[in-house]
């Protein structure tokens, strides 16, 4: 295990990790009678601990899908990291104005559009549902997080190059092939918008997670300034085995491989300052 202080040397200061989870008691923070699996316990706390390991300062908590719209973890997660942390929120429609303000002062910048655990494959309908949720957080200079499979943000691509906010695309946009395909050609116009951004993260999320790297590299190459990362802690996952309502385990990935690679994917200082300080700070508005 590479230790804390090892860490803090390879990360430059102010490094935010842009994807992370907190789930709190079920007593404290229920879950959806319906939801598609149970993660286990992932408080604040460990969620710090996590942090130090890595030697990140900043960090981005993402709404799961476990708790739908009711984003009090997420929220009170944020109050008491006190300006080191930033929200993406899961709003339910009839969110008032005045709630995405309370939200805005709490530290959300951005909502999250889950069209991949939803299944929704109607591009008529995601493309309604992108324009109306753009329209309504664009005076916040919030942005909208899509977590949609690569083909699905192909044939979206012109919409989100007309959006009013900027979008940032989940676990390295899904993509599902060899970069040598159409979708880099995709993507590489997409990104050079200035737009549209993309999460160096869950490469297990990927129908071939030895692509990572290559597809890291691809997107670099196209724009770093259009690249983030996050470690996706706690790593969910939903066992085969197990009912939605029974608890499923994280998957095993230890600060040392989350370092290992990140370091491969970000192999000199100034990228490092770029994905990790510069692009967070940005978009986040630390």
């Amino acid at each position: 295990m590479i230790t804390p202080a090892t860490n803090r040397r390879s990360m430059p200061a102010a490094a935010c990790d842009c994807h992370v989870h907190v789930i709190g008691s079920r007593e404290q923070y229920p879950m959806m009678a319906d939801r598609h699996y149970t993660p286990g316990l992932a408080p604040l706390a460990a969620l710090r601990a996590h942090m130090k390991a890595l030697g990140i300062e900043r960090t981005v908590i993402v709404q799961p899908s476990v708790y739908g719209t009711d984003n009090r973890c997420m929220l009170n997660s944020l109050d008491r990291l006190q300006g080191v942390g930033r929200g993406v929120a899961v709003l339910p429609d009839d969110v008032s104005s005045r709630e995405l303000r309370e939200m805005h002062a709490r530290g959300v910048r951005g909502v999250r559009i889950n069209l991949e655990s939803s299944g929704l494959r109607d591009i008529d309908a995601a493309g309604a549902l992108l324009n109306r949720w753009a329209a309504r957080v664009a005076d916040l200079g919030w942005h909208l997080q899509l977590y949609a499979d690569s083909s699905v943000v192909s044939v979206l691509a012109e919409e989100l190059a007309r959006l009013p906010t900027r979008t940032v695309l989940d676990h390295f946009g899904l993509v599902a092939m060899d970069p040598r395909s159409a979708t880099t050609d995709m993507l590489a116009d997409l990104l050079r918008t200035g737009r549209v951004s993309v999460k160096l993260s869950a490469p297990y999320r990927l129908s071939s997670p030895e692509l990572a790297g290559q597809w890291a590299q691809i997107f670099l190459q196209i724009s770093s300034e259009a690249v983030l990362w996050g470690s996706d802690w706690p790593h969910t996952a939903r066992q085969a085995e197990r009912g939605a309502l029974e608890v499923s385990a994280y998957r095993k990935i230890t600060t040392e491989e989350l370092s290992t690679s990140l370091n491969a994917w970000l192999p000199t200082s100034a990228l490092r300052q770029r994905v990790l300080v510069d692009n967070p700070a940005s978009l986040y508005g630390f």
